[in-house]
């Protein structure tokens, strides 16, 4: 397992980071228990989560996995010896995050957020505290192939300064180490980074945005924006939500899986997305690997990635994920991917 250092921080993290969304709706508190412990004595120090999460969001499970985590932790008596990172939500109709209003990214919201996460966690500070998605009104993901015709400024939007000082707070209070965006574009960057340099807030050590074989946009223009800037890349979903396992090829749909049973992977049906999915899976095959190996190592193989952030249902599929380590991505490799992104190019973004 190698270890990174995360932007201009004091944090060294794991190639690979867990990411814990199934906790507390897929994955009981003993699964998440036992994928923890799987993932640590593999070497991974970093664990990734949200107040949003589980995944999809409701107001019954909210908050569950930060305590199927904090729990882990207090059993094992590590907290030192891992990275926590969570994520306080953007501007959402969703009433039940902040006790019956929607949340914007002003003062009191973050604050809330912050102390509830820190309850549920259990502990004193968490290391890397991420904005999931901006209070702007843009795309989610924020880094669209497309832009969309109504992308004007709404008229309540929240200065990235005003979010920005509130997190200076954090961090001199104690409650959180280091800022880390997520779901962010090339602007929404510069503009925390130019911010911080006016010493309104801390500088943002880390970008968390999704990044597979189905969605390289990342490398459009925030690849160059990051590496310049030292921003290290959280890369999110690169299974680009199971469809580059191979388990839904054919149209299948096995029982316990997130489309049978939620049928949220809407991000990864766009016109095209489908034959691009199956033409990447018959490569993996070609090259004597499993899809799911095939996608992460591909992930894994690119410079400017930090680290991976990877999810599984069960330990089986979380050995996968971490056998991708031992694939040596190789320059067929590389030619093949780039041959068929250059017909494809990005249907899921």
């Amino acid at each position: 397992m190698k270890m990174r250092r995360l932007g201009r921080s004091d944090l060294v993290v794991s190639q690979i980071c867990l990411g814990t969304m199934t906790f507390g709706e897929q994955n009981t508190q003993e699964e998440g228990h036992a994928q923890m412990d799987m993932a640590f004595e593999r070497g991974v120090n970093f664990l990734d989560m949200a107040e949003l999460y589980p995944i999809p969001p409701k107001a019954e499970t909210q908050g569950h996995t930060e305590r199927i985590v904090g729990s882990w932790v207090k059993a094992r008596g590590n907290r030192d010896k891992v990275i926590i990172a969570s994520k306080v939500v953007g501007r959402s109709a969703n009433e039940w995050f902040r006790g019956g209003r929607p949340s914007k990214l002003v003062r009191a919201d973050i604050m809330d957020a912050i102390d509830k996460s820190l309850a549920r966690l259990g502990m004193e500070h968490i290391d890397l505290y991420q904005i999931h998605w901006p209070d702007r009104n843009v795309p989610f993901g924020s880094n669209p192939t497309r832009v969309p015709e109504n992308v004007e400024p709404l008229p309540d939007e929240t200065p990235i300064a005003e979010t920005l000082a509130v997190f200076d707070e954090l961090v001199k209070a104690g409650k959180i180490r280091y800022l880390g965006l997520s779901n962010e574009s090339s602007w929404g960057v510069m503009r925390y980074i130019a911010e911080s340099g006016r010493e309104i807030g801390p500088r943002p050590v880390s970008l968390q945005n999704a990044y597979n074989l189905l969605n390289r946009t990342f490398e459009v223009n925030l690849a160059e924006t990051c590496r310049r800037e030292d921003v290290g890349l959280l890369a999110y979903s690169p299974l680009a939500q199971g469809y580059l396992s191979g388990k839904y090829d054919g149209g299948a749909l096995p029982e316990g899986s997130r489309k049978a049973l939620f049928n949220r992977l809407q991000r990864y049906e766009k016109p095209g997305a489908s034959e691009a999915i199956a033409a990447y899976n018959a490569m993996a095959r070609d090259f004597g690997l499993t899809p799911a190996r095939f996608a992460n190592a591909f992930v894994n193989s690119r410079p400017f990635v930090t680290s991976n952030i990877v999810g599984a249902t069960s330990t089986e599929q979380l050995g996968e994920a971490l056998d991708a380590l031992d694939v040596v991505w190789s320059s067929a490799m590389q030619e093949a991917v780039d041959g068929l992104h250059q017909k494809v190019g990005n249907p899921a973004f």
